[in-house]
Parts: C-alpha cells; sequence; structure tokens
C-alpha cells in the first residue's frame, strides 16, 4: 500500500473516522487502532515480515526492561550487544548477507580459486532498516540512562510501528514521540489542515515532480551509452529532482497524515538543494538519519573532540556507513565516500558550521556568492548522486566520462517518445515555489490557501504520473 495509491486514498479516512469518532475514549484505545491499522498497512507488503516486526518491537522491550532491572554495567553491557547483535544480525541477514558472499567469492575467483557462495535471496523486508533504528536508538538511551524503559506494552508497539513512519522514517526517537503516544490526544482543526495541506504537497512532489523526472531520467540512464552530453547531464538533474521529489514527497505525506492523528513526527527534509556547502546539505537532506549516525555513531567514536586525524577518521566512517546502509552495492559505498571527500576541505579549514543560518537575499556581491554556491553544491550532489542511480561502479564512470566528453548538446528524442528538455520548465517552476516558501513547511498557508490548494490539486490531475506506477525509492532500503 503506497501513499499515491488508491488504497491508501480508502485507508486513511477510515483510520481517521475510527481513531477520532469510534475509539476516542482514552489513549490506550486510541493507540490500539493505530496499532492494528499499522500492522495492517504493514501486512499488505508481505504479511509473513510481521512476526520479524513483532519480534523485534518484543526484543526492545523486554531487552530494555531487563536493562534497567540490572543492577551492575556488565549485565546492563550483555542486554545492550545482546539486543544490538540480534537486531543488526537480523538485518545483515536480510540485507547484507549476499553481497558478502558474493564479493568473497569474487575476491577468491580473482586470486585463480573456483568458488560458487550460497547465497540466500530473500526478499529484503520493507522498513527493517527504518524500524531497526528506532529499536537501536531506544535500547542505547535506556542503557546511558536518557530515558526510563518503557512498561506499557500498547505504547512501545506503537512507537516502533507507527504506520506513517514505518517503511521509510523518519527515523523517529523514543524522547521525542512516545511523550505524544503516552498522553490522549484531542482534535485541533489547525493541525488537521496543516496536515492535509503537508500530503497535497508531499503528493505533488511525488506524483508531478519526482515521477516525472523519472521518466525521463530513467529513459537516459538505461539507455546511456547512445546519448550525448546535454542528455547525460539533464538525466543526472532529473534523477537529483527525481529522488528529492520522491523522498521528500514520502516525508511530507508521512508527517502529514501523523498530523491527522495529533502526533508531530521529526522534520526530514529542510530544503537540502538550496544548501550553500555540502555541510550544510547535510543538515538538511534526510535530517532524521544524520543527527542518528551524528548522535550514536559519530559522537561515541570521539566526534570532533582531539585531533584532526580523529575527526577526518570519525567523518569517513559515517560517511561511509551511511551509504552502506542505504543498501548492499558498492556503488552506495563509493557514494558515500564522495560525499566524505566533499566534506573534508570544510572540515579541514574549520568551515563545516559556516552556514548555519538562513540564507538572506538581496542585491550586492554576498548574494551573488550566495547563488554560486548553491549551484555549485547542487552541482556535486548530482554527480554524486550518479553513483546512487547505477548499478555497478563502471556504469558511473562510464556515464560521467561520456557526459564530460562527448561535447554534443542537440536534443535527442528518447524512449519515452519525449525530448529532454520538455520537463525543464516544471522543474524550474518547482525551484521557484521552494524558493519562494522555503520559511514554510509547504506554500499553500499564509493569504489565498484554497486558491493554491485548487491549483495544486488541478496540477496533481492534470501533470500527475499515473500510467506508469512507482513506488518510493527510499521503500527499498
Amino acid at each position: 500500500m503506497f501513499f499515491n495509491s488508491l488504497s491508501f486514498a480508502v485507508f486513511l479516512p477510515i483510520v481517521f473516522l475510527c481513531y477520532w469518532f469510534v475509539f476516542n475514549k482514552n489513549k490506550t484505545t486510541q493507540n490500539t487502532v493505530l496499532i492494528v491499522a499499522s500492522y495492517y498497512f504493514y501486512s499488505c507488503w508481505d504479511w509473513r515480515f510481521l512476526f520479524l516486526l513483532v519480534f523485534s518491537t518484543l526484543l526492545d522491550y523486554f531487552s530494555a526492561i531487563m536493562m534497567e532491572r540490572s543492577n551492575s554495567d556488565k549485565k546492563r553491557k550483555c542486554w545492550l550487544w545482546l539486543t544490538v547483535g540480534i537486531n543488526l544480525g537480523l538485518l545483515g541477514v536480510f540485507k547484507y548477507y549476499d553481497f558478502f558472499a558474493q564479493s568473497l567469492a569474487d575476491l577468491i575467483n580473482g586470486f585463480g580459486f573456483q568458488t560458487n557462495p550460497i547465497l540466500l535471496q530473500l526478499i529484503l523486508p520493507v522498513g527493517i532498516s527504518f524500524y531497526t533504528f528506532h529499536g537501536l536508538s531506544y535500547v542505547i538511551d535506556i542503557y546511558y540512562r536518557r530515558i526510563t524503559a518503557e512498561r506499557n506494552f500498547i505504547d512501545y508497539s506503537l512507537f516502533v510501528s507507527y504506520f506513517p513512519l514505518l517503511v521509510a522514517g523518519p527515523i523517529e526517537r523514543a524522547t521525542h514521540l512516545l511523550p505524544q503516544v503516552k498522553i490522549k490526544r484531542n482534535f485541533h482543526f489547525g493541525k488537521a489542515k496543516e496536515g492535509i495541506y503537508q500530503i497535497i504537497w508531499g503528493l505533488v512532489k511525488k506524483v508531478v515532480i519526482a515521477d516525472s523526472c523519472a521518466t525521463y531520467a530513467n529513459a537516459v540512464f538505461d539507455n546511456y551509452e547512445s546519448m550525448n552530453s546535454l542528455s547525460l547531464l539533464l538525466g543526472a538533474i532529473y534523477f537529483s529532482f527525481q529522488i528529492y521529489g520522491d523522498f521528500s514527497g514520502y516525508s511530507d505525506i508521512a508527517l502529514g497524515t501523523s498530523k491527522l492523528f495529533g502526533i508531530d513526527l521529526l522534520k526530514n527534509f529542510n530544503y537540502p538543494y538550496f544548501s550553500r556547502d555540502i555541510a550544510e546539505f547535510w543538515r538538511r537532506w534526510h535530517i532524521s538519519l544524520s543527527s542518528w549516525f551524528r548522535d550514536y555513531l559519530y559522537i561515541p567514536l570521539g566526534g570532533s573532540q582531539g585531533g584532526m586525524w580523529t575527526k577526518v577518521r570519525n567523518t569517513f566512517i559515517i560517511f561511509l556507513v551511511s551509504g552502506f546502509w542505504h543498501g548492499a552495492n558498492w556503488t552506495y559505498l563509493v557514494w558515500g565516500l564522495i560525499n566524505a571527500i566533499y566534506f573534508l576541505p570544510l572540515l579541514l579549514h574549520n568551515r563545516n558550521r559556516s552556514n548555519m543560518g538562513e540564507i538572506e537575499m538581496g542585491w550586492n556581491f554576498s548574494s551573488l556568492k550566495t547563488v554560486l554556491n548553491i549551484l555549485g553544491t547542487f552541482v556535486l550532489t548530482t554527480i554524486a548522486w550518479i553513483f546512487f542511480r547505477v548499478k555497478t561502479i563502471s556504469e558511473a564512470t562510464g556515464y560521467i566520462q561520456k557526459m564530460l566528453t562527448n561535447f554534443h548538446f542537440e536534443s535527442q528524442y528518447l524512449t519515452n517518445e519525449r525530448y529532454n528538455y520538455e520537463l525543464l520548465l516544471l522543474v524550474f517552476v518547482f525551484v521557484g515555489v521552494e524558493w519562494f516558501n522555503r520559511s514554510k513547511v509547504e506554500p499553500f498557508s499564509g493569504k489565498l490557501s484554497w486558491i493554491k490548494v485548487v491549483i495544486a490539486i488541478i496540477t496533481l490531475l492534470t501533470l500527475g504520473v499515473y500510467s506508469d506506477y512507482k513506488e518510493f525509492i527510499y521503500f527499498q532500503f
């Protein structure tokens, strides 16, 4: 069940009505409705993986309680490593076993020894990377006594399985979400309206921008060997907007849906393509994952304390692990490595926190510099996205080499029976709307909001991509 599907359009109002008008007696009945809805939502992908979700929930729930009851640090550490080991072990088996087995076999074969690896070829449970990290943050916080263990199993189950964030985040923290699910929620029309606005804008990003860009990007990437420099350049740009519209659109729908139930989720995107350097980009892109790695990996490794070597080492570890989190493929590791290399000059010159404030524009040289920095950051990010998009490193290097050396810029007719530049106007309009509304969550609030919403709905109906149904990219992670 996708957020942009007809089945979700039926599912959401039913859950909304049951939640507010049928089972609204207290927070326990509200939470029970959301748990039942969440388990049904997840079972629509593959009901067999419900057992994995329930097991992970039970493991972290009881491990946290036992950790809190333990009198010695040794016992606490044993419970921590037990639950961390099992969680990461399950994630490793489903997501990474085949990758390591095949990579080891390729290495052995490279030395002239023939070996045939045993591959499991398991289906990756949707959302496993996300709900595993939910649970890990909870038990780690218990271990360090930042929070107390949750005794109410219904409340904790909702924290892990809450359907708006279950399959693709944002990656929540117990300190933020649990206090909200432990109290009865009352309906607020203003918050519900904000949620509807955010859902509509998320659908525009996904159905109009991301899926339209995907139509062009796929036609270019799948046939890059026959494309010229202009087509390859536009294909890379279109994929940049595809993945942004796809993932930030999902996050907007998730946050908006949650607001309909009176629950606020962590902000996951903050207009990342308006970043003035790579460090700012990673403070604005997939914020919940970046902050998770900062708090649970980077800081425990020493963070920015110590000498420059420690800072550089920790930075590369974070980006490589982040790349590997996205998928079991060397291309994701290279993508993480490239971003670490981008980040390195800022770190060495102590400028990785130089662009912390909001963007201020005017008719002066400083504003021109800001625009050039934004464009430069987007170019670097787009080049890195090429490795994220392709299946092999050789494809990525071949794509980039041809884009930079072909030197032919005539418009090409693509396999989707369109010319490459037809989408540019829509992308420019989208960038303009985001730019002039960058201080808001969505562009509808404020004056003439109903007119803006009507225009958005008309845009969805007339420019949305429905014939070529596309799932959300981050569902595969």
